[in-house]
Parts: structure tokens; sequence; C-alpha cells
């Protein structure tokens, strides 16, 4: 999998578990509600800093963002 739909689709589990809508979260982080989407559809490129302040607004360590749960079974 790609690591930009990798990121999107944990940073969309994160936030929804987190009861947390777009707009929230963007608030939380202080960008844009298009910003969050396109993350969690894999059609950003984010920096380190980026992944950061979304671990920081979800409240999970970064690593987790990059997990991928397919490869551990």
């Amino acid at each position: 999998m790609d690591i930009k739909e990798l990121f999107g689709r944990n940073l969309r589990i994160y936030r929804t578990k987190r009861d947390l809508s777009q707009g929230a979260l963007a608030a939380k982080m202080g960008v844009d509600r298009a910003h969050v989407s396109a993350m969690e559809r894999g059609q950003q490129n984010v920096t380190i800093v980026t992944l950061w302040h979304v671990a920081l607004a979800l409240d999970v360590k970064p690593a987790a963002l990059l997990e991928d749960e397919d490869e551990k079974q």
C-alpha cells in the first residue's frame, strides 16, 4: 500500500474513533477541512511536521499513523 494511502487510512480510523469530524480535526490542527480530507484520501504528501501535528491533535504516537495492521497479521 502507498504510504500516503496508509497514512490517510490510519488518520481516518483514529479520527472516527475519537468521534471527530474532519472540520473539528482541522480546527484542532489550525488547517482547512479540505486539507484533512486530502490527507485521508492519500492525495496529500504530508511533511513530518504535519504528521506530528496530526498525532498531537489525535493524541496518538506519530508511528501509529504509519503502521500497517495488514502486515502485522
